[in-house]
This record gives structure tokens, C-alpha cells and sequence, in this order.
């Protein structure tokens, strides 16, 4: 292909540009900017409204032709003229007509609106009234919708169908009768809008606008930091006024989310300024909570710890680390477990979700990590998504499956409920729940049984093949319909989709993972990928979707007790680990998180340190966890509430800061680490973790080895202790986040894992699993099976979500039931029902939806007023004790 430069001239001057360009784009590469009215750099232009018109001769000494500099390549020898005194009166023109569409108001409230910038570019006065003759649509919490200030650019509806996918928003009508309306022209609230703000974005007048910018003064400020959500790791930039977040918009170059957001990320951040925020520390003194000054709660949580350690050891004492901490701060909790206390007593709450995927991909594969990386998304021919909805937990990776499968990507869905993405699905496989590994083997015996292996793969990387191959044998898909409640052509479908395509990538969720055999779930799903050789590659691999932000890095820095911070095993890195802090990890194996609540239970354990995790809120079996929880003789507390665990449990409250108020970095769940920068003061006396966790070191004698808080010396300190991660220096992460492993400064990380030898060998070798039978079973008494999830508009327990306006989006959980059960029961829509299990029970609002099967239930968890794992039971995966929040019998009545 020829790569050589194009020679161009410009207003005269000749420049060299790459092929591939645009006038437009050239014209910014030399700093001259042009209006874009109808133009996004997210969408395909479409040179509809011509603000951005050039002059272009095809060659020196012919003709000039206006064209729309947008959709205008760039060619060899051409000539093009940005201005002049036609192309200058056009313009002008055209903005006076527009002036038309703008109130003076609004000029002055978004001075920076592209239209809006273009008149007082020219010194253009607004001239629209201040109303309009149609009725502003107020109706959406985060979006303002006055259809007066359209000028038909129509860059709404193209983004809102090309980069979200909801298509929200329709033109009606042609030339100067042409509208913008809601589909079905209902308020934008009664809409299928999922309140991204794309359209907000890219709207260059006052027609859209963000809601709370006609509340709040106009930012002054801006920070790119990453989202306190999930863990895709979208960048954004967050807007300040008067020391407060006044808005926030995507970063367009962002690794991952390349210009969007979602809901949460770009509106839900009230919670820094809640009213019920805790910016003193607290000690409860004769059941009562009092404010205390930094020194004295540090003095009594010290004291506390060093009493209990001293009367019933080390391993009397638990920490949990923090996945909505930093990478540093979770980095200091593990250290303050091991040399402070003297104890492997630490984890974070990967254990209740992906633990099974880290342990599964560490063992298969060496590396407990996604193999590839959100950019394979679009490479991808084929996606098999299993037990995961992206489209709600993980909106704008979802967003990106989805646009790519409306470009002619299939896509298999496995999953017992039908969600958005199973609507669109080529195959979508409606398992009944718990039976994940029945049907991957099903799957698995069919690419033996037509020959859809990937001989070649097998051959030279992977063993066991034989073995494998006489286990599914009996695993016909006839056999595992049976189980698990789908018809065998659908899973033949299924698994010649799958190898044919290539490549073909695995995503999957906590509804593979939260199970008795999720660990195992995860390493069938691994099964597959080895069989049909789609991993190692571009656009493949499996891929675990994480559900928090720093999930993934809390359980890397070592908040996890078998290992160390980079993974490293106890046994095989104590050496190391002490040569750098001076002091050696014990050696006495640590206990998970569910390990010391039974220890809790049983007396030996005495205090628990928690870390920006809400305990009680979070566990299965709720009324066990608090039993455990009420044993303890001390429970700290590191939070920015009074969270579920503080306020029943806690002794001492120590008051943390938000993601906003410090700097740090953040691993997402594509491996990659982003710098997390302080957009805000900390309010009131909060500090942020490292500090607390620093001074609490300091106050029990370790002060020398916690005497660097500051994020950057922290960081350094990881990277001399895990190799994989040296080369990801602040400087190197400063514009850019990049993907471990990343070894050294020249080091451009590693975006795809496997590519030519595995991270533990040459050669990976395939897991034979059995399903185990499920003592969890619908009967007379409880004739349905419930399992638990998120949606889109909240976040875990609501400790965030909860205090924004995101909450009026879907003010608390539901219970979803099918229309016959429903039916059956005499249960309606919205009725509030009281849901029992064997462990306990229940109340919530019905929600009566096909998007379940007869028989089968969900019902979200966001709300700690529902406490909806009081239903929930003690069975937990059988190798990494992750509890089963997706398999739970019940029955229901009305309340």
C-alpha cells in the first residue's frame, strides 16, 4: 500500500499530510479552525449544514468548487482556500439566520456551545425570545430538552443511533418543517433514553443541555481523571465552580470509552457534597456515634488493634482493602495487614464476584487477567457473552458490542434472563441458572462431534486433548438439555457460530462467576476458547467484565491472602518482598473474606478493618454476615458514610475522601492502569486512605515504613516489587493510560495476552469439569429460583448512586416475574410483594417482564432498605468461597 505523503496546498502554503485525511482534519493539524455545526468527530460527517466549507481546485490552475471541508479527502496536488470574501459572507450569513434559534440568555449560560461560539466569533447578537412556542421537556432528571433552540443539524439522532445505540431520537418532516422528536414524541423521562448525554455533547445549541448546568454557574475548571464506577475505566473530564463538580463530560481520546459515557459517569457524582456525608472521624461511645478529632480516633483504633493482637495474636485481626480505592491505597492496606499486624488476613471484594475469573485464567492460562483488550471489540467477528449484561453493568462497552454487532458481528448470548443484548442475539441460550457447566461442556462435545477444532492450536499449544475429549463425550447437547432447559439445536448453533467465526471473543459476568462452580464455570468457558485456538489473537481471548473500578487492581496490590501485590505467590516471593520493606510477610496462610466471618462466627477473630466496602450490605446469607459481624470486640470503619456495616457494627469511623479528592492510578478490567487526578479539596478533616492508613501505621510503631503517602513514591514502591508493571512510570501514564505487562520505560504495554506462549509456559492444558449436583432446587414450597443483579441506573449498594439524581431513574429494586407467574399468583405490575426463601425474606415492588421465563426470578440489590440478600444463602463456589447470589429458591405472596 502506498504510505507517501500527500502534498496539499493550503491558503497558499504547500504542506505534506498522511493519506487518509480530511480538509478539515488537515486544516487542525495546521491550527485553523473551522465551524462544525452539523459535524462530530465521533460520527461519519455527513457535510449536511456546509459551516465548515472550503474552496478545493483539483490541481493548480483549475477551478475552485465550494465543498464541505468535513467529507472532503484530502488529494494529491490539490488546492484548497479556508476563507475569503464568498466563503466569509456565507458564513456570516448563515449565523445570522441561526441567531434566530438563540436566546441572549443562553449565549451568556453556554458561551460555549458550537453555534453559540460562532456568534460571538462574529459578533452576532442573539435574537430568539427567551420561550418558545413548544413546551420545554424538563421530565429527565439530567437533561434539558427545549426543541425551540434546534437547527436540524440531526447530530442527536446520528449519535444517540451510532455510538449509544438506543435511537432515542428521530427527525420528522423535511426542509423547514423538519423536527427532532422522541420516538413515539413522549418526554424524554417516558423515552428509551438510558441518560448518557451523548446527545448533550454533541447538540451545538441550547436545545439540549445538561440539566444541572441551570442550577449550577458554568465550570471554571477542568480535570481528566477516570469514572468511579465500573471497571471499563472511561476518562472523563470534570468540571469545577466555586470549589463543587458542576459537570463532567468523556474525554474524547479515552483508551476505552473514545468519547462516551454513561449515565453514572457523566452525572452521578452529588455524592461528594451529600448532606449525609462524614468529613470528621467518629467513635461510638455507649452506642452512641460522637465526633473526634484525627488524633484521638487514630489513638483508639490503634489501641484496639495493638490490645487484641497482643491477647489473641496477629490472625485475630482482618483487613479488607477497597475496590473504589486506588491502586497505592490498596497497595498500603496489604502492607499495614503484613508488617503492621503480621497477618495474611486481607481481601477485597473480587471475592464475591471475580475471584473465580482471576483464579481460573491463573491457572489455565498463568495470568488472572482479560486476555485482550476494549479495542478488540471492534475486531471481533463473533462475540459469546456469558452471564453478563453490558449494556446496564458496563454501558459503554456495551455499547461498543453492540454497534459492532449492527455492523454484521454475531453474537451468542448466555444468559437464563433475555436482556437487551440476548434480544439481538443470533443464539441467545436461556440456561436455567446454576447449569453453566453442563452447557459449556455441551458445547464442547459438539466441536469434537463436527470436527471444529483448531488442530493446529492443539498441536502446538495446548495438552490434555485426548483426555478432554473422552470427558464430554457423554455431554451430548440432548443430555445437557435436560439440565439445563435449552433446546440442542440452539446449542449446536451455538458452538458452530462460535468456531467458525474468527475471531471470536468471550465476555462473561457475575452470572458465571457467583456460583458453586463459578470458578470452575470460568475454566470450562477457558475450555473453549483453547479448543477453537481464540486466544492469543486480536478480537478473542476471555474476558471477564469487572464490575467495580479498581476491582481489579485492589486484588493485584495484593489485598487477596494467598499472594502477593503483581500476583506473586507467598511462598515464592516473601524474599523479595522483605529485601524492600524490611520486614518479612508471615507465612501463616491469611484468611479470604468469607473465611473471617467464619472465624468471626466462631470467636476467633476479634477485629475488622474495613477499607470503602459496605460488609453487611454486600454479603450473601445477610443475616449470617451480621451475626458474624456483631461477635467482633472492634470494627473499623474507612468510608465517606455511615455505610450498612458502621452503623449496625462499627466502633470507630474514619472519615475518606472521594476518587475526586486525591490522586492515584486505577486498573481497569482490560489491564489497564490510568492516572486518577484530585479534581477537588478534601472535605472537611477527610483524608484520603494512604494518609489514614499511614498515620494508623505511625501510631503503632511502624512509621518508618509508612512515611511516604504521596500517591507517585507509593507507585514507585509497587513497581520495584512487580515487574510486570515497571515500566508504567507517572510520566509514562501522565497523558495515556497503558496495559500491563509493561516492563520498562520503552515498553509500549501489552494489549493482547498469550500471543505466542502463555504467561506460565509454552503450553496450557484443558480442565475436564463435572457439574455438580444443585441442592438449591425449586419445590412445592419454593417453586421459583431467584437470582440477584444489577441495573443500569444504580451502582452496587447505592452508597453512591443512592445520593445523586440517578436515583430518581429507578428509585429502588424490584422484583421481575414473569406475565403467567404473575398471572397464576394474581400479582400485578407495581404491587409490592413479600419474597421468602429458606434463609430469609423480602419486600419488594413486582415488575412483571417476559425478559424472564416462567418460573424464574430477578430481583436488583441497590437498595440497603430492601435488603434483598437477606434472601440469599451460604452456598459459595467450592475453590475461592465466592458466594452464590444467582441460585436461590423462593416463593411469593403479596406483602
Amino acid at each position: 500500500m502506498d504510505t507517501a505523503p500527500l502534498r496539499v496546498t493550503i491558503d497558499g502554503e504547500t504542506h505534506a499530510f498522511p493519506a487518509g485525511l480530511t480538509a478539515l482534519q488537515a486544516l487542525r493539524t495546521l491550527g485553523r479552525a473551522l465551524p462544525t455545526l452539523c459535524h462530530d468527530d465521533r460520527l461519519t460527517p455527513t457535510g449536511q449544514c456546509w459551516s465548515c466549507a472550503v474552496e478545493v481546485s483539483p490541481a493548480r490552475g483549475l477551478p475552485f468548487r465550494p465543498r464541505p471541508a468535513c467529507r472532503e479527502p484530502l488529494r494529491e496536488g490539490c488546492e484548497i482556500r479556508s476563507g475569503g470574501a464568498a466563503l466569509d459572507a456565507f458564513r456570516r450569513q448563515m449565523f445570522e439566520q441561526l441567531a434566530e434559534r438563540v436566546a441572549p440568555a443562553e449565549l451568556e449560560r453556554f458561551p460555549d456551545k458550537p453555534l453559540h461560539c460562532e456568534l460571538l466569533r462574529h459578533g452576532i447578537a442573539a435574537r430568539a425570545p427567551a420561550a418558545g412556542t413548544a413546551p420545554v421537556d424538563a421530565s429527565h432528571p439530567h437533561i434539558r430538552v427545549d426543541m425551540n433552540r434546534c437547527i436540524g443539524c440531526l447530530r442527536c439522532v446520528r449519535i444517540c443511533d451510532d455510538l449509544q445505540g438506543e435511537s432515542v431520537w428521530r427527525a420528522v418532516g423535511n426542509g423547514a418543517d423538519l423536527r427532532v422528536v422522541t420516538a413515539g414524541e413522549v418526554p424524554l423521562a417516558d423515552s428509551a433514553c438510558v441518560g448518557c448525554g451523548a446527545c448533550v455533547d454533541t447538540c451545538p445549541t441550547a436545545a439540549l443541555t445538561d440539566a444541572r448546568a441551570w442550577r449550577e454557574p458554568a465550570a471554571t475548571a477542568w480535570t481528566r481523571t477516570v469514572c468511579p464506577y465500573c471497571a471499563v475505566g472511561c476518562e472523563l473530564e470534570v468540571g469545577v465552580a466555586d470549589g463543587r463538580i458542576v459537570a463532567a463530560r468523556p474525554a474524547l481520546d479515552g483508551p476505552a470509552n473514545q468519547g462516551h459515557l454513561c449515565a453514572k459517569g457523566r452525572y452521578a457524582q452529588g455524592y461528594v457534597d451529600a448532606p449525609d456525608r462524614v468529613t470528621a472521624p467518629r467513635l461510638r461511645r455507649n452506642g452512641r456515634w460522637e465526633s473526634a478529632g484525627w488524633e484521638e480516633a487514630i489513638a483508639c483504633a490503634a489501641d484496639g488493634l495493638r490490645r487484641i493482637v497482643a491477647a489473641h495474636g496477629p490472625d485475630a485481626v482482618g483487613v479488607l482493602g477497597s475496590a473504589r480505592a486506588t491502586n497505592e491505597e490498596n497497595y498500603l492496606a496489604q502492607k499495614f495487614a503484613r508488617v503492621v499486624l503480621g497477618t495474611n488476613n486481607v481481601d477485597c471484594c473480587a471475592r464475591v464476584c471475580h475471584t473465580p475469573s482471576a483464579v481460573a485464567l491463573g491457572r489455565m492460562l498463568g495470568a488472572g487477567a482479560a486476555t485482550n483488550s476494549f479495542d478488540d471489540i471492534e475486531r471481533a467477528a463473533c462475540f459469546l457473552v456469558v452471564g453478563a449484561n453490558p449494556l446496564e453493568n458496563h454501558p459503554v462497552a456495551g455499547a461498543r458490542i453492540r454497534q459492532r454487532v449492527r455492523r454484521g458481528a454475531r453474537l451468542i448470548v448466555v444468559d437464563p434472563r433475555r436482556t437487551a443484548l440476548a434480544a439481538i442475539a443470533d443464539v441467545h441460550l436461556p440456561l436455567r441458572p446454576g447449569t453453566d457447566v453442563a452447557l459449556l461442556n455441551a458445547l464442547a462435545h459438539v466441536l469434537f462431534a463436527e470436527d471444529l477444532l483448531d488442530r493446529d492450536f492443539l498441536a502446538a499449544r495446548v495438552d490434555g486433548v485426548e483426555a478432554f475429549a473422552a470427558h464430554v463425550a457423554p455431554w451430548t447437547p440432548e443430555r445437557a438439555a435436560g439440565l439445563c432447559g435449552v433446546p440442542p439445536e440452539a446449542i449446536r448453533a451455538a458452538a458452530r457460530l462460535y468456531a467458525r467465526a474468527r475471531p471470536a471473543m468471550c465476555l462473561h459476568g457475575l452470572g458465571l462467576t457467583e456460583h458453586v462452580q463459578g470458578t470452575e464455570g470460568v475454566m470450562a468457558l477457558i475450555d473453549l476458547a483453547l479448543l477453537t485456538g481464540q486466544i492469543g489473537r486480536p478480537g478473542a481471548g476471555v474476558n471477564p467484565l469487572r464490575g467495580q473500578n479498581n476491582v481489579q487492581g485492589a486484588a493485584l496490590m495484593g489485598c487477596e491472602p494467598g499472594s502477593l501485590t503483581g500476583g506473586a505467590r507467598l511462598a515464592d516471593a516473601r524474599d523479595r518482598f522483605a529485601a524492600v520493606w524490611g520486614v518479612a510477610p508471615p507465612a501463616t496462610p491469611g484468611l479470604n473474606l468469607l473465611g473471617m466471618l467464619d472465624a468471626a462466627r466462631a470467636g476467633r477473630l476479634k477485629a475488622l478493618y474495613v477499607i470503602g466496602y459496605d460488609v453487611l450490605a454486600s454479603l450473601a446469607d445477610a443475616r449470617v454476615a451480621a451475626a458474624a459481624l456483631a461477635r467482633l470486640e472492634l470494627v473499623i470503619v474507612q468510608d465517606l458514610f455511615l455505610n450498612e456495616t458502621a452503623r449496625a457494627f462499627g466502633h470507630v469511623f474514619l472519615p475518606a475522601v472521594s476518587s475526586f479528592e486525591k490522586d492515584g492510578t486505577f486498573t481497569s478490567s482490560e489491564r489497564r492502569v490510568q492516572r486518577v487526578r484530585r479534581v477537588l479539596a478534601p472535605r472537611g478533616a477527610a483524608l484520603d486512605d494512604a494518609q489514614i492508613l499511614c498515620r494508623l501505621a505511625a501510631a503503632l510503631g511502624h512509621g518508618a515504613s509508612f512515611a511516604q503517602p504521596q500517591a507517585e513514591a507509593v507507585w514507585d514502591e509497587v513497581r520495584r516489587l512487580w515487574p510486570a508493571a515497571a515500566g508504567l512510570s507517572y510520566a509514562r501514564l501522565q497523558t495515556r493510560g497503558l496495559q500491563w505487562p509493561c516492563v520498562d520505560a520503552g515498553d509500549p504495554g501489552t494489549a493482547v495476552l498469550h500471543v505466542e506462549r502463555f504467561a506460565h509456559g509454552a503450553r496450557a492444558v484443558l480442565a475436564p469439569i463435572d457439574p455438580r449436583a444443585d441442592d438449591e432446587r425449586a419445590d412445592a414450597d419454593y417453586p421459583f429460583l431467584l437470582g440477584t443483579g444489577r441495573h443500569l441506573h444504580a451502582f452496587n449498594v447505592g452508597t453512591m448512586t443512592g445520593r445523586t439524581p440517578q436515583q430518581a431513574l429507578r428509585p429502588t429494586d424490584t422484583l421481575d416475574m414473569h406475565p403467567y407467574d404473575a398471572r397464576q399468583l394474581g400479582l400485578g405490575d407495581g404491587m409490592p410483594v413479600r419474597v421468602e426463601s429458606r434463609h430469609g425474606d423480602a419486600v419488594l415492588p413486582l415488575r412483571v417482564t417476559d425478559a424472564v421465563a416462567p418460573g424464574r426470578l430477578f430481583a436488583t440489590f441497590h437498595d440497603p432498605v430492601r435488603a434483598v440478600n437477606r434472601l440469599t444463602g451460604p452456598r459459595r463456589d467450592t475453590i475461592t468461597d465466592t458466594p452464590d447470589y444467582k441460585v436461590t429458591a423462593v416463593r411469593v405472596r403479596p406483602a
